[in-house]
């Protein structure tokens, strides 16, 4: 047992500088922190609660989602009857509904029959498997038909909304750079959204906010005369960047920082486009959107379709020669050029007054996807950096006074052997704070409770271990004899004390959120250097010190 062959030796004290390595960045100036970074050495990852940023909590916009059904449920409605070739008045929107007219007798039953098919069915209960309801409800009154959304179908439909919104956002979070994002669900319609270092919310609503829902539309032959106009059938109002620019830039004039309302967007001048199946492409094809500048040194965002994307976007612009189409993206026509030949490459370009760092963030979104419903903000706060430089010194003064005490304890008690365990403690902090630097775990202020917990925990090894030397010891074996018994019959102990304790750090990382987290990571992470530490450097010291000293008698 207390044998270490050279090659072992090597390798613990290749194990020790390494972790000294990489932990030295947190002590290095910001300079010298971004020269080593090439190397893989990073500080530690500094949690909202230490270094500040910004908390978000969104919300699903259940109007939003109420229109998009109903937008939806129109559709599918128009696009039946037209398949079933039935006659039908008008279609429009009702309350939280749908309602269609039509217009011959005889062509009730069929129309029936066909929309009945409409009916989604909707899984209700835990885990999707309960009752099953319907996403709408169908009624007929003298050839009008009308559909109404049930409040347990747009339950459904915000559940499964959100999953893809968390996804969605992450993707978004993690193309922008920023490290070490908090996404995470709140009830059944909220996530809240924390980043630490980014102290501005509105720069990260920017990002995250946009919905990203990108269409080429071709424009309709017939435009808006009149203000308020109403578009014909098949035709879509939406307004052009460059009037919604102007609306910003008043209002911010005028100290107002709000994003414009609907009513407001409705009253700018609007372009009509076509929403029929023929005349529109959406984004959802899209491989790849980057930040680019045209021959005008302009900046553009140049987009890339899938195979299927690409032969639906040639064969529209095939069909469409000389005719403008609107690139429209969240509602708003970002530009309407004309196109003079068929695009075939799948491939092509987004311009619109951009900014370079306007650009940046429409190219992560368009490449992590449009959002599948709309997000307000419920609240936003910004945590300075005056509660994380608290938090740090607090935590700093319990980790430096618990070391301290746990220190003169273990040399009060052990003497010699108490010095060697607190080489070996210090060796455990060293250890911990490497791997937390190297993996880039998030440092929160429950986190540090974790490390200062890990300190106090670290010597009961030891302890165990030195108890069991001196009980041998006082039963008459040898120096030798006592200190190698000691080590064999407590590695089982220290083994599952601490596998046990590794068990209940796990279950709080699986199960936990935020701060609970943060203790789990740097507990478990504690636990793990705890055995390597007391085990085999205590015992790699203390073999050492016996073919130095050749002891007559254990120092304990």
């Amino acid at each position: 047992m207390l044998h270490f062959s050279r090659l072992k030796i090597i390798v613990i004290v290749a194990s020790v500088l390494v972790a000294v390595i990489f932990a030295l960045p947190n002590l290095m100036s910001p300079a010298q922190q971004e020269a080593v970074a090439r190397f893989g050495m990073r500080p530690m990852t500094l949690g909202l609660d230490l270094q500040g940023g910004s908390n978000l909590l969104l919300e699903v916009d259940r109007k939003d989602m109420m229109a998009q059904l109903q937008q939806q449920l129109a559709s599918d409605i128009r696009a039946a009857l037209r398949s079933a070739k039935i006659g039908y008045g008008g279609i429009q929107r009702v309350g939280t509904g749908v309602s269609v007219t039509i217009t011959k007798p005889e062509d009730h039953g069929p129309a029936r029959e066909e929309l009945q098919k409409l009916i989604q069915p909707v899984a209700g209960g835990l885990f999707g498997g309960g009752q099953q309801t319907s996403l709408y409800t169908m009624r007929e009154e003298n050839g009008t038909f009308s559909f109404e959304v049930q409040e347990t179908g747009l339950e459904a439909k915000i559940a499964a909304a959100l999953k893809q919104v968390i996804e969605i956002v992450k993707k978004r979070v993690d193309a922008s750079g920023t490290t070490e994002a908090v996404v995470q669900q709140q009830g059944s319609d909220r996530i809240v959204l924390q980043l630490p270092g980014i102290g501005d919310p509105q720069k990260v609503l920017a990002l995250v906010g946009k919905t990203g829902a990108l269409k080429f539309q071709i424009v309709c032959a017939e435009q808006p005369g009149a203000a308020n106009q109403r578009p014909p059938l098949d035709c879509q109002s939406y307004p052009r960047k460059e009037e919604v620019d102007a609306l910003i830039k008043a209002k911010a004039a005028k100290g107002d920082t709000a994003e414009p309302t609907q009513d407001e967007l409705a009253k700018l001048p609007q372009l009509w486009v076509q929403t029929g199946s023929r005349a529109t492409v959406d984004g959802a094809d899209l491989t790849d959107a980057q930040p680019s500048f045209d021959q005008n040194n302009r900046a553009v965002v140049t987009f890339r379709f899938n195979q299927k994307g690409a032969v639906r976007f040639g064969k529209l612009t095939a069909e469409n020669v000389n005719k403008p189409f609107a690139i429209v993206l969240d509602g708003v026509v970002q530009s309407a050029p004309v196109i003079n030949e068929p695009i075939l490459g799948g491939s092509g370009q987004i311009s619109g007054n951009f900014t370079t760092e306007e650009t940046a963030n429409l190219a992560v979104v368009l490449r992590s996807g449009a959002l599948p419903a709309k997000l307000v903000v419920v609240e936003q706060r910004t945590v300075g950096p005056s509660l994380g430089s608290d938090s740090i010194r607090a935590g700093l003064i319990a980790s430096v006074v618990g070391l301290a005490l746990v220190i003169v304890f273990m040399v009060i008690a052990y003497g010699l052997f108490g010095i060697i365990a607190n080489i070996a403690l210090l060796i455990n902090l060293v250890m911990l704070i490497a791997i937390m630097s190297f993996m880039g775990f998030t440092l929160t202020l429950p986190g540090i409770a974790g490390i200062v917990l890990t300190m106090g925990m670290a010597v009961d090894s030891n302890v165990i271990i030195f108890e069991r030397q001196r009980e041998e010891w006082r039963n008459g074996r040898s120096v030798l004899s006592s200190i190698e018994t000691g080590f064999k019959t407590a590695f089982g102990t220290i083994l599952d004390s601490n596998f046990t304790a590794l068990i209940a750090a796990i279950v709080l990382l699986g199960v936990g959120s935020g701060p609970v987290r943060g203790f789990a990571i740097a507990h478990a992470i504690g636990i793990l250097t705890t055995i390597f530490t007391a085990y085999t450097v205590t015992r790699l010291i203390v073999s050492l010190w016996l073919r130095w000293a050749k002891p007559k008698e254990v120092p304990l």
